[in-house]
């Protein structure tokens, strides 16, 4: 039974729904900054593209070969270096190893910490935006509600002393309000 009752708790906790929400929310304000970066790109790039036509490839060669050649030297050199302090002390190596692994283990955790914050975040995001999209068509519906409605009834006049048998009185009939339902969209294809 332990088993259904935490199916059924995943099942109605809408906390991934909202993160959902929230990235979707994340992502359309993130979007709305693409357009000026492409505009701006895009006065940008004939500079760009004239300064790579006008360099000449013989001196990128010479200056990526000789950078080469001194991260080679580099890399030899603390290679050696390495290898002196390693055959001198193996006990070190060992205790750094275990460093090096116990401080791998602190930042994996450190990441889950930051991964659940962020996915917390979203769903706070999320959860804010269901409801503002909620609110909005709760807004929506409230202005159909209202152009549809007709006039308050006002309440009737005293009646006179004494009614004339000549005039029939008119009954009123109270009207109904209508209630709205939305528009059902169909399907898409694939659906």
């Amino acid at each position: 039974m332990a088993i259904t009752e935490d199916i059924v708790k995943t099942f109605k906790d809408p906390t991934p729904l909202y993160a959902l929400a929230g990235t979707a929310d994340l992502a359309a304000e993130k979007l709305k900054e693409v357009p000026p970066l492409f505009e701006k790109l895009k006065a940008e790039a004939p500079q760009q593209i004239d300064k790579v036509r006008g360099t000449d490839p013989k001196a990128v060669q010479e200056k990526v070969t000789a950078q080469a050649k001194e991260a080679q030297t580099k890399a030899q050199a603390k290679v050696s270096e390495l290898l002196g302090t390693i055959d001198g002390d193996v006990k070190k190596l060992r205790e750094a190893a275990q460093d090096f692994a116990l401080q791998q283990v602190g930042r994996a955790a450190e990441y889950a910490v930051k991964a659940r914050e962020t996915y917390d975040g979203l769903a706070e995001r999320g959860k804010g935006a269901v409801a503002t999209w909620r609110g909005e068509a709760a807004d929506q519906v409230e202005e159909v509600a209202i152009a549809i409605e007709p006039d308050p009834v006002r309440p009737p006049a005293p009646a006179p002393a004494a009614p004339a048998p000549a005039e029939p009185a008119k009954q009123q009939q109270p009207t109904a309000a209508k209630k709205v339902t939305p528009k059902k969209t169909p399907p898409k294809p694939g659906q």
